[in-house]
């Protein structure tokens, strides 16, 4: 199961980061519980770890966690969700901080630029989910290939083979 879903919104209200991204993850869980789905593909975001890079700070898929919003927060609960289904219940998840997901980093903002993911590499790094065979629970850092880009990809290369294809530096419009 791919569960992209999300009010990916940093304004979002308690109420809805609670309605729409936890209790929606949860559901999303359970049903792929109850259903006897063995591997969960789970879109976290960079804003689990967004405190970190406020501070000027480098953050992994091993850094503490340090919110920077309640979309953070919902977030964290669906990443520590994944970790209890995957124990409890043999459930393989992957865990995707995906950074900023936009059709093109033309015109958008230095940080943008470096946090892009673009579609063909987040359709890549799901892909290399669903087809591992040989990791219980990771989480990885959803982000091409950009110059500027502060998430390091190193496990998402190694134990998935992410090898990702785009960088907003030397991205145009064909």
């Amino acid at each position: 199961m791919v569960h992209l879903a999300a009010n990916a919104s940093l304004d979002t209200s308690w109420e809805e980061a609670r309605e729409l991204n936890m209790t929606g993850t949860y559901n999303a869980f359970e049903a792929a519980r109850q259903c006897g789905v063995r591997k969960v593909v789970f879109a976290s975001t960079n804003h689990v770890t967004g405190f970190h890079e406020l501070e000027g700070r480098p953050a992994g898929p091993d850094s503490p966690i340090r919110p920077d919003s309640l979309y953070g927060v919902s977030k964290a609960f669906g990443e520590a969700l994944g970790r209890y289904y995957s124990d409890a219940f043999n459930l393989s998840v992957f865990c995707l901080r995906v950074g900023s997901f936009l059709p093109s980093p033309v015109g958008q903002p230095e940080r943008v630029r470096g946090t892009w993911c673009s579609p063909r590499d987040l359709a890549q790094l799901v892909r290399l989910a669903l087809l591992n065979d040989t990791v219980r629970f990771g989480i990885f850092y959803g982000v091409s290939n950009n110059d500027q880009r502060p998430w390091d990809l190193a496990n998402a290369q190694t134990l998935l083979g992410y090898a990702p294809q785009d960088n907003a530096g030397t991205y145009w419009i064909e």
